[in-house]
């Protein structure tokens, strides 16, 4: 009699588990149907103004150090 107790305890939490677990799975998609994928990143392709960006230099210091060793002076 204890065993059939124990099989019907165990067949009923596994079958709440289940249950529990296709309900968080809904929520989540519904989360993730909610959110758009598709929209454009905020601040990128809505520049309205022409003023050009600070450019980099064309070469590292680390370029310069690695040349002058090259060269042969220290």
């Amino acid at each position: 009699m204890e065993i059939a107790v124990t099989v019907a305890v165990i067949i009923f939490v596994i079958i709440v588990g289940m249950f529990l677990i296709h309900r968080l799975n809904a929520q989540h998609d519904e989360r993730i149907g909610a959110f758009r994928y598709s929209d454009a990143l905020p601040g990128i392709g809505r520049r309205n103004r022409k003023s050009q960006r600070a450019t980099a230099p064309n070469g590292s210091p680390t370029d310069a150090t690695r040349r002058e060793r090259r060269d042969g002076h220290r």
